[in-house]
């Protein structure tokens, strides 16, 4: 069985979004600072945009993801990303946290619903066979599954810009978590630490 991996952005202040996040601004009003390092530099909601790592972000990116071979999200992640279009973008399939499982799209899209975290564990790991499992946004899944004990490895990317507002990625939580630092890659757009998770 593979590791579980909790990745996820901030801010230096902690904050995983900016202000008024949703559909329209994603990572929130000035949050797409946090996501310089995934378009490999500046961008905005409004103007066309792909992924263009490079350096640093990239090397970092494609050995974080050469072992996922499942993942899991929460519902806000899904909404704020449109979907992602219809198609799931990452490997293997994706099981979406939600009180609304009814809402499950067709199965070629690659999402599939489940409404609370054991069950979206045990079919990422079912799915992920040796693989590893990736348990990505928003920060109160990430919270939920370490509070569980269910994390293997956290990532943190932490932009160079300090948000004020937004939320939070450790808002609310009360665990006393020691970690260990495995590797550290950095670049113009972010500090990417990969933390073993010491239990």
């Amino acid at each position: 069985m593979g590791k579980v991996i909790a990745s996820i952005t901030t801010s230096v202040d902690g904050y995983v979004t900016g202000p008024e996040d949703g559909p329209e601004y994603g990572l929130g009003k000035g949050g797409e600072r946090l996501h310089y390092w995934v378009m490999g530099g500046p961008w905005t909601y409004d103007g066309g945009h792909e992924f263009a790592m490079h350096g640093p972000d990239k090397e970092f990116y494609d050995e974080l993801v050469s072992t996922i071979a499942s993942g899991i999200v929460g519902r806000g992640m899904y909404d704020a990303a449109g979907a992602w279009g219809g198609t799931n973008p990452f490997p293997g399939p994706l099981f979406v946290l939600t009180h609304r499982t009814e809402d499950q799209p067709a199965p070629e899209a690659g999402f599939t619903f489940v409404s609370g975290l054991d069950d979206a564990l045990a079919q990422a790991r079912g799915a992920a066979g040796s693989g590893d499992v990736s348990v990505g946004g928003g920060a109160e899944v990430i919270r939920e599954a370490l509070a569980a004990g269910q994390v293997d490895e956290l990532v943190i990317s932490t932009a160079p810009v300090i948000l004020g507002a937004g939320k939070r990625l450790f808002d609310g939580f009360d665990r006393d978590v020691d970690l260990e630092v495995g590797k550290v890659y950095s670049s113009p757009y972010a500090t990417h630490v990969r933390y073993v998770v010491v239990k």
